[in-house]
């Protein structure tokens, strides 16, 4: 158990912390899943808007520390690929 007072603040702060960055990673995969339902429904002008709103909330979680930028990268590319097969 924490002990100090500075141990116990990051405790809560850690908490906080958690709930947000759970909150956007949940937003993201949100935008990833209406990208995939569209892919999978074969319909192309709705999966090209759909990966058009789904890449600034990529790059959005790269900014702010919830994603790791290659892992991002990654998904946009494996989606973009897809899209374009369509």
């Amino acid at each position: 158990m924490a002990n100090t007072p500075q141990a116990k603040k990051r405790i809560r702060r850690n908490q906080t912390r958690a709930a947000i960055n759970g909150a956007r990673i949940s937003r993201i995969r949100t935008f990833l899943k209406k990208v995939e339902s569209a892919i999978a429904s074969g319909n192309a002008d709705e999966a090209k808007a759909a990966l058009g709103a789904a890449q600034p909330e990529l790059a959005r979680g790269v900014a702010r520390g919830v994603l790791h930028r290659n892992t991002a990268s990654r998904k946009m590319s494996r989606l973009s690929k897809r899209v374009a097969a369509l």
